[in-house]
């Protein structure tokens, strides 16, 4: 099924996301190698508050990122990174850039840049949008990952984003260094912040810190994430009830996000 084709799901058949489209996102699950990038189709729509047929239209473009997901797959591999541990939900978060087309977006963390690449691929497609992101690297020792290190360390070599495809760079806008002395500068420099996700420290005090940073500058209807919340406590559950919003919980995973009140446009 071709990408710009409407579609329309049907309806009592089980899943409001045609099987057609469901086989589309599969395919490009199946390129990237990660069984847990199977997208949750409902924690799509309930964070976006996109329609069904907007969903399915947007996940019909699956199999355009399929010659993307098998790069990165392959770098991971050459890198000896065969068990990486790769961001959940990628998939879900070009979705998400399609569907909430976001001005400014933030990602605190990057290692590889699996995260990265469907930010920086939903934005080609919005043919608008403007990625920063903050790393605080941590690289490899020796020539081989010893046990005690851990699979995000960057290989000998690589810098941060080492996985992300060379062409998808242009315009990214990538600030290496700590998010505590980085994220406040940023922030104060950008107009409004459409998109928001956390993957660095996971500790309750910096997740904290980081909420309330962008708070100031997230745009109505902006969407915010945070991954690993199993480390951060209540930190994610406060800000949702401070700013009058609920959590949005990927599964039964410990990603979460939430959508600011308001409409993005």
């Amino acid at each position: 099924m071709g990408a710009g084709m409407s579609v329309t799901p049907r309806r009592g058949s089980g899943s409001p996301v045609p099987a057609s489209i469901r086989a589309t996102v599969e395919r490009a699950r199946a390129a990237l190698g990660d069984r847990n990038a199977a997208v949750r189709y409902d924690w799509l729509r309930q964070l976006t508050g996109a329609s069904w047929e907007r969903v399915s239209n947007v996940l019909a473009e699956a199999d355009e990122l399929v010659p993307y997901e098998a790069r990165i797959r392959e770098a991971h591999e050459a890198a000896g990174r065969l068990q990486y541990a790769q961001y959940r939900g990628p998939l879900e978060l070009y979705a998400i850039v399609r569907l909430t087309e976001p001005d400014h977006l933030i990602e605190t963390g990057v290692s590889s840049g699996v995260s990265s690449t469907h930010f920086l691929l939903g934005i080609r497609k919005n043919r608008h949008g403007t990625l920063h992101s903050i790393d605080l690297p941590q690289h490899q020792r020796g020539e081989q990952l010893s046990s005690r290190e851990s699979h995000v360390a960057i290989p000998p070599g690589r810098s941060s984003g080492w996985a992300i495809p060379p062409e998808l760079r242009d315009g990214w806008d990538l600030r290496v260094g700590p998010s505590q002395q980085l994220l406040p500068t940023l922030v104060e420099g950008l107009p409004s912040v459409g998109l928001f996700l956390h993957d660095s420290l996971h500790t309750p005090r910096h997740l904290t810190f980081e909420l309330s940073t962008v708070r100031p500058k997230l745009a109505p209807g902006a969407i915010v994430l945070a991954d690993n919340t199993v480390w951060t406590g209540a930190a994610f559950p406060r800000f949702a009830r401070t700013v009058g919003v609920p959590v949005r919980r990927r599964g039964r995973t410990d990603m979460v996000g939430l959508r600011m009140p308001g409409s993005s446009r």
